[in-house]
């Protein structure tokens, strides 16, 4: 909850930083080849992730990826980023690609270390268009760090501090393909809203995972869904048309289902149906959500108000922690049931 407490402090900084300068990160040259997939497979045990998948990233690109969790989101990024190798196939990375991950485990960060000497020690400015530069100091003001909060030793952060401070150690890197791996969970509102301005002025490669379709539908062009078995369906567009299209098919499903009672339809097989108490636990979840974000977007609304007092903002934020919680799960089961409707 620091982040509202110091709210007020936090945004004169943010505001301050916005007005002097216009961010706009100068991109970082990437040659014609940049992540190449051949084929890959992935399995553990029994358990299959991925199986025979092929891409090739483009320049700019930004790509979310969804699915239940297990499914193979996590072991893909590793995959990517050369940090697992797949059972078959290859992975090609250009020689001008430099990654940045953000991951769900996070890193070590030295207790012994001030606030502003862990981004130093990775870089004292990102370049900037026209010449300009953001220092590491801005940048920690754009991320709500004010100039006192800078010369805090780490061991003094909360925990959503530190998660912010690991934020920027993956971006003060200056990466031309950013990796953020569910950056929703553990990061405040505040936060969330600066680093989605900040994403928006990208200019490299984005991949996102996140169960947070408003984080999501602002960001990516396009959906890798992992639909479990080692499938992984691209998806040409955002999260809400995916969910909407899931809809329509589970809807066109049962009633082919109801008309055709035979175990297959135009001969491919249908798999286990929904039974109607499950359709009604998908319609269910439906409203559930839709009522969930509408609440969500009110909280994020109210958040920006100039007359938020701490108190007011200390109990929005638990309530919008218990609702993201809610949502996940609430999303995790949806695509359960629409993968099977």
């Amino acid at each position: 909850m620091d982040a509202y407490f110091n709210r007020k402090e936090a945004n004169d900084s943010l505001k301050k930083t916005k007005d002097e300068m216009t961010l706009s990160i100068k991109e970082t040259w990437l040659g014609g080849k940049i992540v190449e997939l051949h084929n890959i497979s992935k399995s553990f045990g029994e358990k299959k992730l991925l199986e025979n998948f092929s891409y090739k990233f483009k320049r700019k690109e930004r790509v979310g990826i969804v699915g239940q969790n297990g499914s193979g989101k996590s072991t893909f990024l590793q995959i990517i980023t050369q940090l697992l190798p797949p059972d078959t196939g290859k992975v090609v990375v250009g020689d001008t690609v430099t990654f940045g991950h953000y991951r769900q485990e996070g890193i070590q960060l030295k207790d012994d270390k001030r606030v502003i000497d862990v981004i130093r020690d990775i870089a004292d400015y990102i370049p900037l268009e026209k010449g300009k530069e953001l220092s590491a100091a801005q940048l920690l003001e754009r991320f709500l760090f004010t100039r006192p909060q800078q010369q805090v030793y780490a061991s003094q952060l909360s925990g959503g501090e530190r998660r912010r401070l690991y934020l920027l150690t993956v971006l003060m890197k200056n990466p031309n393909f950013l990796i953020l791996d569910e950056p929703t969970n553990d990061l405040d509102v505040l936060t969330l809203q600066v680093l989605e301005d900040f994403l928006e002025d990208f200019p490299g490669c984005l991949v996102v995972v996140t169960h947070d379709r408003y984080f999501m539908d602002r960001l990516v062009d396009h959906l890798f869904v992992f639909e479990g078995n080692g499938q992984i369906k691209d998806f040409n567009g955002t999260y809400a048309e995916y969910r909407a299209l899931k809809r329509t098919v589970s809807a066109t499903s049962v009633a082919v289902r109801e008309e055709t009672p035979a175990t297959k339809v135009a001969g491919t097989e249908t798999g286990p149906a929904l039974s109607n108490t499950e359709r009604n636990e998908m319609k269910r979840l439906d409203k559930e959500i839709a009522a969930h974000e509408s609440r969500k977007k009110q909280i994020l609304e109210r958040f920006n108000a100039a007359d938020l007092g701490a108190d007011e903002a200390g109990k929005l934020s638990a309530e919008l922690g218990k609702l993201q919680e809610d949502l996940e799960v609430k999303e995790m089961r949806w695509l359960e049931l629409a993968e099977r409707g």
